[in-house]
């Protein structure tokens, strides 16, 4: 019961001088810095922060021109997902139509006898 109210309410924030949290942040701290430096993203943030320090208003284009981009993307998918919209079908129509289209790739395969029913048919008439 203790960490499921603690998952809702969360943790109370600790004092800032409070030892135990100063420990616990320096941990946590260097197991990033640890994480970062084995993928190697450390060394790409600092050639990014170096490209965008030498150059302010393409940096800024790319960055604005990615999210600029992706937003008309988001509203294109959208537009296209919500005119493409077909009417619902039932399970039973979804059937029918199974069982309609099967019948008329049999009767494709067999001309003559289907002719001999429909004549067969309109002679009890």
């Amino acid at each position: 019961m203790k960490g499921f109210k603690r998952m809702i309410f969360g943790e109370p924030m600790p004092d800032k001088n409070d030892p135990k949290y100063k420990e616990r942040y320096e941990n946590e701290v260097k197991a990033g810095r640890k994480f970062a430096k084995a993928l190697r993203i450390d060394k790409a943030a600092v050639h990014v922060q170096r490209f965008a320090e030498i150059h302010k208003t393409l940096f800024l284009v790319i960055v604005f021109g990615f999210v600029a981009l992706s937003f008309g993307f988001n509203i294109y998918r959208i537009t296209k997902v919500y005119n493409s919209q077909q009417t619902r079908r039932t399970a039973t129509e979804m059937q029918d139509s199974l069982i309609r289209a099967r019948h008329k790739s049999l009767n494709r395969n067999y001309p003559l006898e289907n002719n001999q029913k429909k004549n067969n048919y309109e002679a009890d008439r």
